[in-house]
């Protein structure tokens, strides 16, 4: 094995950029077969994609939940994006740490924060979907990658000032924000595929100190969204 690929998704395009760097393993982080299939047909493309690895000889390995909770993983390296320091895990789940909670190295406004973390996270179509007053003071940020309305109550309990995640539904979110009558904890929504893709460098760096290999982070954007229209402001100015 001479040359690895990284990516989120392992998608036909990804996988085509696989075989194109003659990689022999393809590393992501979601599973290629969230659900399971009857048939692995190239008419579908969960079956174009098998044959595209089983063709190219590429092996395929995926860190998906391993990954959110391991010491170096995406919610850590989320943390480090989001400039959090003294981080501890944001909660505990069968007994593995989930997401992070930490603070900043000096306070600032929820709408500075949010304009710096859009600066350093990869970027999306949405860009970063924010609910608080923008002037509102942040110093405790809570970070989970990936779908986090599930650990709302957690990020109450650990008393920071802001939450940053992603794919956050709309009954969720409003009822925290109805709970927090206004004030802390605010919510910032980094988009699914951003708040992980950003772990893909301390992967990366992680496996060059280990292995001898080539290692390539994919240029593929997986995020499905490619473009929004009539977006609006309307809490104030970031």
């Amino acid at each position: 094995m001479e040359r690895a690929l990284l990516a989120v998704d392992p998608t036909l395009a990804v996988i085509d950029e696989a075989r194109e760097l003659h990689a022999d393993l393809l590393v992501t982080h979601h599973p290629l077969l969230l659900r399971g299939v009857h048939s692995v047909a190239t008419t579908s493309a969960k079956g174009a994609s098998v044959t595209g690895l089983v063709v190219g000889d590429i092996a395929l390995y995926v860190a998906h939940t391993n990954a959110d909770v391991a010491a170096a993983g995406v919610a850590e390296a989320l943390a480090a994006a989001a400039g959090l320091q003294d981080t501890r895990p944001l909660a505990v789940v069968e007994d593995q740490p989930l997401g992070r909670v930490g603070r900043l190295a000096s306070p600032t406004t929820l709408g500075a924060f949010a304009t710096a973390l859009y600066a350093v996270l990869p970027p999306a179509a949405g860009g970063l979907r924010v609910a608080g007053p923008a002037d509102a003071p942040v110093e405790t940020v809570a970070v989970l990658g990936g779908a986090g309305d599930d650990q709302l109550d957690a990020v109450r309990a650990s008393g920071a000032d802001v939450y940053v995640t992603a794919d956050l539904r709309h009954h969720p979110a409003l009822e925290a924000r109805e709970e927090a009558r206004g004030g802390a904890p605010y919510l910032v929504d980094a988009g699914h595929w951003s708040s992980e893709a950003v772990w893909l460098t301390t992967l990366r760096d992680a496996l060059g100190a280990a292995l001898r290999l080539d290692i390539d982070i994919s240029t593929v954007r997986t995020d499905p969204w490619t473009f929004t229209v009539g977006a609006e402001n309307l809490g104030g100015n970031a």
